[in-house]
């Protein structure tokens, strides 16, 4: 048997699940193929190790969505105060001096995902279909595309949504390529539970070796994110959990506080990753499987929901407007709202990267320079508040609060 869909999504996971959001209650009929569903969340349970700081932009496309309440019903940590420092140099961010309550969230992107997912299940034009394993993507332009899976049904559609990560076998099927590079830098992340209970604030100092994060979560928890080179890395991860702990206190920062335990463990390597175009006939690249992005200041799940909500949009004008959804011209509206934007957002954090990584004395004194300085010129330094809230540039109407439906 085959079933037909005006929209395909492969990936459930918070972007895939985002751009199926923003189409419930449109006239697409849309499908989600997730292979592994995640499992259920419990109040009780320890925090994930994958987690994401979510801008007051991702805030409202998820509460546009309807999907913030399922969140918040689950596990979120807000914070209102952000610090980068290095020696000289010193800032520190409160989301007082704009106005606002909040600079984001932490949140576990299970947490994340389980409440889109959750919300699918109230519109009557999304099917979610998982688990389940894809045998063969079948792409050819001009006719619709067909997913065949492991126990032989077959769907097919006009428009297939690449929202299947960094090595998307969509993206591969289709012969859309991707430049990228290596940072030749690690990231481990180090779950901890502290002497401090629930704090308010994230920050990041830079160091020779990297940058030393914390992220703060629910209760006495937090997350670090230690980066430094692979083979470093793989050390501090071979370590006896009591060991990293001493490693901590001694490379770390007083801002840290007391680790009362090391928790859990993981890493990945820094990679840039960008494809060289983002739609081509019947076929749209969202999340990771468009753009990987140094992963300093965050940003990495927010530009993907922000595409989500820009691909929606799109869509849904095109249905308004009685166009064809899936023609090339439709789909690279999405294309020119987001690929520049993104590409924006990827060259200011390899910057930052390149700069705060460079240990040249006059490179070094501008960097320290620069940080006083957006200590003390407040419209400056409201203006990286805003852009690090996702608050500046083109912003998508779910982004903005705005219904599209």
């Amino acid at each position: 048997m085959k079933q037909s869909f005006d929209v395909i999504i492969v990936g459930g996971g918070m972007v895939g699940a985002a751009v199926a959001c923003s189409l419930g209650g449109s006239g697409l009929q849309v499908a989600v193929i997730e292979n592994a569903p995640p499992l259920t969340f419990s109040p009780e349970q320890p925090h994930d190790l994958r987690v994401s700081a979510l801008s007051i932009a991702s805030k409202k496309i998820l509460e546009t969505v309807g999907a913030w309440q399922g969140i918040e019903n689950r596990r979120v940590c807000p914070f209102r105060r952000m610090r980068v420092w290095e020696t000289a140099g010193d800032t520190e961010f409160c989301s007082d001096d704009i106005n606002y309550p909040q600079l984001g969230y932490i949140v576990e992107n299970r947490v994340i995902q389980l409440a889109l997912l959750d919300r699918l299940s109230d519109f009557d034009n999304v099917s979610l279909i998982s688990p389940v394993s894809i045998n063969k993507i079948q792409y050819s332009v001009g006719w619709p595309t067909e997913i065949v899976f492991d126990d032989g049904r077959v769907l097919s559609t006009k428009i297939l949504v690449a929202a299947d990560g960094g090595q998307s076998r969509v993206r591969q099927a289709v012969g859309l390529g991707v430049t990228s590079w290596d940072y030749k830098q690690h990231a481990l992340v180090i779950y901890i539970e502290t002497e401090y209970g629930q704090q308010d604030i994230t920050w990041q100092r830079f160091v020779p070796t990297g940058p030393q994060a914390f992220l703060p979560l629910t209760g006495h928890y937090g997350s670090i994110v230690w980066y430094h080179s692979p083979d470093e890395v793989s050390r501090l991860k071979a370590l006896p959990l009591d060991e990293l702990k001493s490693e901590l206190m001694a490379a770390f920062p007083e801002a840290l506080g007391q680790v009362k335990k090391v928790l859990a463990t993981a890493s990945f390597p820094l990679k840039r990753q960008h494809a060289q175009a983002y739609v081509k006939p019947g076929v749209v690249l969202v999340g990771d499987a468009a753009h990987m992005i140094n992963p300093l200041a965050g940003q990495g799940v927010n530009i993907g929901l922000l595409d989500a909500a820009a691909l929606g949009e799109v869509l849904v004008d095109a249905v308004k407007q009685g166009l064809d959804p899936s023609d090339l011209v439709v789909l690279k509206r999405y294309e020119k709202i987001r690929r520049n934007e993104n590409l924006k957002m990827m060259t200011v954090m390899d910057v930052f990267y390149q700069v705060f990584s460079n240990e040249i004395p006059p490179v070094k004194f501008l960097r320290n320079l620069g940080l006083g300085l957006a200590e003390r010129i407040l419209p400056a330094k409201n203006k990286v508040m805003r852009s690090a809230m996702g608050l500046e540039g083109r912003l998508p109407k779910l982004a903005r609060g705005k219904p599209i439906i």
